[in-house]
């Protein structure tokens, strides 16, 4: 459905995509009857108040980038800030995990949904389970760049990955995990679980601000997109 016109733009027919859901400001230029209309991912608003729950609606709510859906018949093209894009061809059963902020476009029937991620304790500790070791991970990731929660794709269409400097595809599914440094962890597709834990103890690692300070542990089978940087998108 998506196909690159370069290393930095990509092009879709609307109509024989069914539509598309992309970033606001994402759209360059379009050419036949196309209509735009802001579309919200089911869920992104679905926890509010105040306490630990009205916490994660917020950041469950900060997971979800702004986006439209465009509609019709026509041609879009798509690009952002001069970043590298990568098209991933969806496969019924399969899923795409994705930072929100790392995910250009996608087709419109695809199923969308966000979902949390939760940490754990390794080296030193500092995970637990439940709300309250997911908010610690949530803690973790303003360290990270890796957040509570991450966008989920599911069904048959197609996405486009965002990625500061260049894509890496790594294999998932030996006897060993892929350890990720979470600030250049982009996406993974297939039946991929990643948990992310700490390398240092939690109290070592508040105010050094590094990616090594945590590790995202890769399992499972399918692949794990890395961007060639650590830069923030």
């Amino acid at each position: 459905m998506f196909e690159k016109v370069n290393g930095k733009v990509v092009k879709v027919n609307v109509g024989m995509a069914g539509g598309v859901v992309a970033r606001n400001g994402a759209m360059l230029f379009y050419t036949g009857d196309i209509s735009f209309s802001p579309h919200q991912i089911p869920g992104a608003q679905g926890m509010g108040g105040g306490g630990i729950m009205g916490m994660a609606g917020r950041m469950m709510a900060g997971e979800h980038e702004r986006t439209m859906l465009a509609q019709g018949n026509g041609e879009v093209h798509y690009g952002l800030a001069g970043l590298e894009v990568h098209v991933v061809q969806m496969q019924p059963g399969a899923t795409l995990r994705v930072e929100a902020s790392r995910l250009l476009a996608n087709s419109a029937q695809l199923q969308s949904s966000i979902v949390s991620v939760m940490s754990s304790g390794g080296g030193g500790g500092g995970g637990g389970g439940g709300i309250m070791g997911a908010l610690r991970g949530a803690a973790a990731g303003t360290l990270t760049g890796q957040g509570m929660f991450t966008t989920q794709l599911a069904g048959q269409g197609s996405a486009v990955l965002l990625a500061h400097g260049g894509f890496l595809e790594l294999q998932v599914g030996g006897p060993h995990p892929i350890v990720v440094d979470p600030q250049a962890f982009v996406a993974a597709y297939g039946n991929v679980q990643t948990e992310l834990k700490s390398a240092l103890s939690w109290r070592d690692a508040v105010g050094k601000g590094s990616g090594e300070a945590m590790q995202l542990h890769c399992v499972g089978q399918g692949v794990v997109y890395v961007q060639a940087s650590e830069e923030k998108l």
